[in-house]
């Protein structure tokens, strides 16, 4: 009877010690973090001081040293919203597709997995970076025509046949796109685009504006083109890839990725994480693209990746779907991040070896937490200096 005691014990322990073992844990004071000024920062999230933060996880030296849940009642706070015809919930009132919904947004189904909208297409670009070191896909130089029947592309010139995957990696592709209007206007492409029956059809059909490569503009529909390459190219999902070669060996269990109308996955906004292992994602790339020893990504690709292919003024690059922003002294330094709709902002910093996973459903216009702030708060937490 005391062995079956004692056996039980152990395999409780063991158990408890696999679930609680997606990080190692650290008090903040241990790896050179003010707990004084953390606590005080936690305290402005938690007044509302920056709308609806939902979230906030930080790792330094891979270690787990905060992780907190802000509770909101987006039942209340959206109801009248929720009553209103928009783009935002018009086209798929009872589904994902309706950001009022609390049954979808900003956490899936009431759980603990978190829309991270765009985050997407920077993971996106992860996934791509995977099936390039595992020699899956092609050079990104490859014309996107190539994965298309031309005769059924609308719009086709030598500009859109000089438009390769780089270009929609680094939102250059040269399309007509307008998505820098807020995401209720229906004037906005990236809503039209998900009001449409097949994403990848209407965003390829758009006529050229620009040369690829030479003018950044914002496009939601360019990822989306990158989920139907990569099927084309690889003969598989891109979920079911990202599954097999990067979540599995992360220790990735949970995630929940929407799909568009016609079925394809929603590699522009559609993947829901919890905020921990979205962290993953961002410290494989601060260790090289290794995890537990093995080569997930390419020290090439992460250098391709973080390198600022376009420049976007003095407050912020984009590399290969990842933005970056100037930061420390004389902005000398970049930060790694995603940026999703409602403030998902997973960031690394890498001088200071610290991951951060902020996740917020700010969809209205309001008070919020901007990039530099959320950088900046980070950076003056630190009490020991650079890595």
């Amino acid at each position: 009877m005391i062995k079956k005691v004692i056996l039980f014990v152990l395999i409780f322990v063991v158990a408890a010690q696999a679930q609680q073992n997606d990080w190692p844990t650290a008090t903040p004071k241990s790896v050179g973090i003010d707990e004084k000024l953390l606590a005080a920062f936690d305290a402005e999230i938690a007044s509302g001081k920056y709308g609806n933060i939902d979230g906030l996880t930080i790792i330094r030296h891979g270690k787990l040293i905060f992780e907190k849940r802000y509770p909101h009642d987006y039942d209340k706070i959206y109801a009248d919203d929720a009553k209103k015809q928009s783009p935002l919930n018009a086209h798929d009132p009872s589904g994902p597709y309706n950001y009022y919904s609390s049954w979808w947004h900003p956490w899936y189904q009431r759980g603990d997995m978190h829309t991270l909208q765009s985050v997407s297409k920077t993971i996106t670009s992860i996934i791509f970076g995977v099936a390039r070191a595992r020699g899956d896909l092609p050079d990104i130089d490859t014309p996107v025509l190539k994965y298309f029947d031309e005769s059924k592309v609308a719009n086709i010139d030598d500009r859109k046949r000089r438009m390769t995957i780089r270009h929609l990696l680094t939102m250059s592709a040269g399309l007509d796109w307008n998505e820098g209007l807020p995401y209720s206007d229906p004037k906005n492409t990236g809503s039209q685009m998900e009001a449409a029956p097949d994403w990848v059809e209407y965003t390829i059909n758009r006529p050229m504006a620009f040369e690829p490569g030479k003018t950044f503009a914002y496009n939601s529909g360019a990822t989306q083109i990158l989920a139907h390459v990569f099927r084309v190219a690889t003969g598989m999902d891109i979920e079911d890839y990202a599954v097999r070669y990067l979540f599995t060996p992360l220790g990735i269990k949970q995630h929940f990725w929407k799909r568009s109308p016609s079925g394809l996955v929603d590699a522009e906004g559609g993947i829901y994480l919890r905020p921990r292992d979205l962290a993953k994602l961002w410290y494989l790339f601060l260790q090289g693209g290794k995890w537990d020893g093995k080569q997930i990504v390419s020290p090439e690709w992460i250098k391709d990746s973080l390198t600022p292919h376009m420049d976007l003024g003095p407050n912020a690059k984009y590399g290969l779907k990842w933005w970056l922003y100037p930061y420390g002294p004389d902005n000398k330094y970049l930060a790694w991040s995603g940026n999703g709709f409602g403030g998902q902002r997973p960031i690394v910093l890498p001088e200071y070896d610290i991951v951060a996973v902020y996740t917020a459903w700010n969809v209205n216009p309001g008070s919020t937490l901007r990039t530099k702030d959320a950088i900046d708060r980070l950076v003056g937490l630190i009490t020991d200096g650079k890595k």
